[in-house]
């Protein structure tokens, strides 16, 4: 598994990579380090959001589709969805989570998870709650 260092709002995270989505690290892993804006999620609950329209995240130019997607990410989850019904977006789980959009419940793949740093993440999340946007950095360890 690889590590990745994730900063936003003076705060820094140490995530792994989940083996389960092999699709999705690898695409990922091609476009660190990398710079987004973070903000809050709408309906989904305890969470915080990269919004990216209809960009594809692919792999050997291939888009990545669903791997081992869930509705339910876990404290320090971070889910990729690839688009469809709603917005391509990364989403990361402070607290309760149910991942959705004004078109209902969505899943996306859990191929982040936050092993350090776990205990800081709610106050990342109200700071983006409360703030507004945040810039994010993911980037190789």
């Amino acid at each position: 598994m690889t590590r990745l260092r994730i900063t936003s709002c003076g705060l820094e995270f140490i995530a792994e990579t989940n083996p389960d989505a092999p699709q999705t690290v690898s695409a990922f892993l091609k476009l660190l380090p990398y710079r987004q804006k973070l903000i809050h999620v709408r309906w989904s609950g305890e969470g915080c959001w990269v919004p990216l329209d209809d960009f594809k995240l692919e792999n050997d130019g291939k888009a990545v589709g669903f791997e081992n997607h869930t509705s339910h990410p876990s404290v320090g989850d971070i889910l990729f969805y690839p688009g469809g019904y709603s917005e391509t977006e990364i989403i990361l789980a402070y607290g309760s989570c149910c991942f959705a959009s004004k078109m209902g419940q969505l899943a996306g793949n859990h191929f982040l998870t936050v092993i350090e740093g776990k205990e800081r993440l709610r106050e990342l999340g109200v700071k983006v709650l409360w703030e507004g946007a945040q810039d994010v950095l993911f980037e190789q360890i």
